[in-house]
């Protein structure tokens, strides 16, 4: 219908208290994957794209607290994902 809003799903990880939003592209369960691996191993990067097309490293251990979680919000064409075409200024910290 025109003039109806398209929506997308928007991922948000915080990691001790600090937040990312994940670009479009990103595999939750795949990323969830990769932080339990990381705690499993004594502690290593996970990486990820976060909203702006920026990739983002964070160091996982045993001590790091990690919140996931999801909603729908205005689609927002520039969020490919794409780390090659990055748009905005500073990382898009909550």
């Amino acid at each position: 219908m025109e003039g109806e809003v398209q929506t997308m799903a928007r991922t948000r990880i915080m990691v001790n208290d600090v937040g990312f939003y994940l670009a479009q592209g990103q595999d939750d369960t795949d990323l969830k994957n990769r932080i339990e691996d990381a705690v499993r191993s004594g502690g290593e990067f996970v990486e990820f794209v976060v909203v702006g097309n920026r990739a983002v490293s964070v160091l996982v251990s045993a001590s790091t607290h990690v919140v996931i979680s999801v909603e729908n919000v205005e689609f927002d064409p520039r969020d490919t994902g794409d780390g090659g075409a990055p748009y905005g200024g500073e990382f898009d910290l909550l």
